[in-house]
């Protein structure tokens, strides 16, 4: 049916809408969100029910805000980043993504190493942004990815950033389902509150191939004028080329990339 389109969780008579064309260009933003390998004109059209001429233009103004871009090995058509920046969280006007990039860009050319900004999302740890090393063997993960807190260095950096009480309600809401991903995942709420500890005393958190075999990753949390964490950076490399004798040293540019997001966020 012809103004009719399927998402995840409900049908939609997008004619009915106050706004049917908002309604249809929020369904196309939906569909490219579900494909991440992106959809060409033609495969969105098909899709969603809409005509190609109407697809074509509502993907050419997502690509001029933005929201889009077009892939040129099959022209078909990937969202940006645009949004997790929206959507990201904020200290006072500004926006995190944005006030970290310079740091972060940085971080990667002084390490040579993959950098990630991340933030707490529902409980797990998302990846907002993320400037590849530039290593030809590369430990890389993906910007939208959502990971356990527990399991990597971002998210404990935050965990541990807590107060007792956020920290004792997580527990309590997902610490009977931590699960180890490998040998040294620590997946044990006794175990996770003896390492925020640690982490607090040395001021860096560590993840020693707790999430994935054979990759360490260093991280601090981002904080905003209260001390509240609203986010982490973490440096990741093959064990290899970040062995534990070296986390200190990561975690020194860390701490500088850290002081000069904060400083852009408090200004």
């Amino acid at each position: 049916m012809k103004g009719l389109t399927s998402t995840p969780s409900s049908l939609f008579d997008v004619d009915t809408m106050p706004s049917p064309t908002g309604a249809k260009t929020l369904i196309l933003l939906d569909l490219l969100s579900r494909h991440g390998e992106g959809l060409t004109a033609a495969e969105a059209a098909r899709e969603s029910g809409f005509t190609q001429n109407l697809v074509f233009r509502l993907l050419k103004t997502l690509v001029a805000m933005g929201y889009a871009m077009q892939r040129e090995d099959r022209k078909a058509y990937v969202l940006t980043n645009r949004l997790l920046e929206l959507s990201g969280p904020r200290s006072g006007e500004k926006s995190i993504a944005y006030c970290a990039n310079e740091a972060l860009r940085r971080l990667r050319d002084e390490t040579g190493e993959t950098v990630q900004l991340a933030i707490e999302n529902d409980g797990k740890i998302l990846v907002l942004e993320q400037f590849r090393g530039t290593h030809p063997l590369q430990v890389c993960g993906e910007v939208g990815m959502r990971v356990p807190m527990y399991s990597c260095a971002p998210g404990k950096a935050i965990f541990a950033a807590w107060g007792d009480a956020k920290r004792r309600e997580w527990l309590e809401q997902r610490g009977e389902r931590m699960k180890a991903f490998t040998g040294k995942t620590l997946h044990t709420p006794a175990a996770l509150e003896k390492e925020c500890a640690r982490i607090r005393e040395v001021g860096y958190a560590v993840d020693r191939a707790e999430g994935v075999e054979g990759i360490h990753c260093v991280g601090v949390p981002i904080c905003d004028a209260y001390q509240q964490p609203v986010g982490a950076i973490t440096v990741m490399a093959p064990a290899t080329r970040m062995p534990v004798s070296k986390f200190p040293h990561f975690a020194n540019l860390c701490h500088e990339a850290r002081l000069n997001i904060e400083a852009k966020l408090r200004a």
